[in-house]
């Protein structure tokens, strides 16, 4: 079930777009002011952002600053009776993916929201060259990894390789030798654990649960 932030000091408002859009079959947060709805955005928990603009604490323009600036690529939408055009141009410049004026019509915001959202889900699936793996797309032409959340994650070559090999087979127990052979090459020193130490370099970067130890036999990305 797709999660949406509103972001609105209006509780009137907030509770008209948190109704329908539960009626649509999406889960729902609200924010009554910027630094919370910052707070929650930044979470990484939700897969688009209604954003009002005046706000206490920060203002929408601020969210959407630093929202951006932590490399979130989330939609956001600009709910707001600031419909200057010098404030329609801050907000798409600034980072917005839309921007629309109050009084709204609820199902032009509920057609904007589902626009954008299967766009983010176009822009996210992996192309030839890409391998993905629960929220982790490996792109292995360029040699980088990404999270759907934008975030790009820094990966040396060797856990790159590592990482490729464990995606490719992913569901399957790869022995530490087989891990050996593939990653280090055929010469490497079979008794050695540095498949063991790379293992854990790659859950420190990718998260703990991404990769289980069966015990015995080697490792398996579940």
């Amino acid at each position: 079930m797709a999660s949406i932030l509103i972001a609105d000091d209006e509780a009137r408002i907030a509770g008209f777009i948190e109704k329908g859009l539960r009626a649509a079959g999406f889960a729902t947060r609200v924010a009554g002011n910027g630094t919370e709805a910052l707070a929650f955005a930044l979470t990484g928990e939700f897969d688009l952002l209604v954003l009002d603009v005046n706000m206490p604490g920060l203002d929408g323009f601020e969210v959407l600053e630093q929202l951006r600036g932590s490399g979130s690529t989330m939609p956001v939408i600009m709910l707001t009776a600031r419909t200057d055009l010098n404030d329609t141009v801050a907000g798409l410049e600034g980072g917005a993916d839309d921007y629309l004026g109050k009084p709204f019509r609820f199902d032009e915001l509920m057609a904007r929201i589902r626009l954008r959202m299967r766009q983010a889900d176009a822009d996210q699936m992996p192309t030839a060259h890409e391998l993905r793996h629960r929220d982790l797309v490996l792109d292995v032409r360029t040699r980088r990894a990404r999270l759907d959340s934008g975030t790009v994650v820094d990966l040396s070559a060797r856990e790159f390789a590592l990482a490729e090999e464990l995606v490719r087979h992913a569901g399957q127990v790869l022995s530490r030798e087989q891990l050996l052979s593939r990653v280090w090459g055929f010469d490497f020193d079979p008794g050695s654990n540095v498949a063991d130490v790379y293992v854990g370099y790659l859950r420190q970067k990718l998260g703990a649960d991404r990769i289980v130890t069966v015990r015995g036999a080697g490792y398996r990305m579940v």
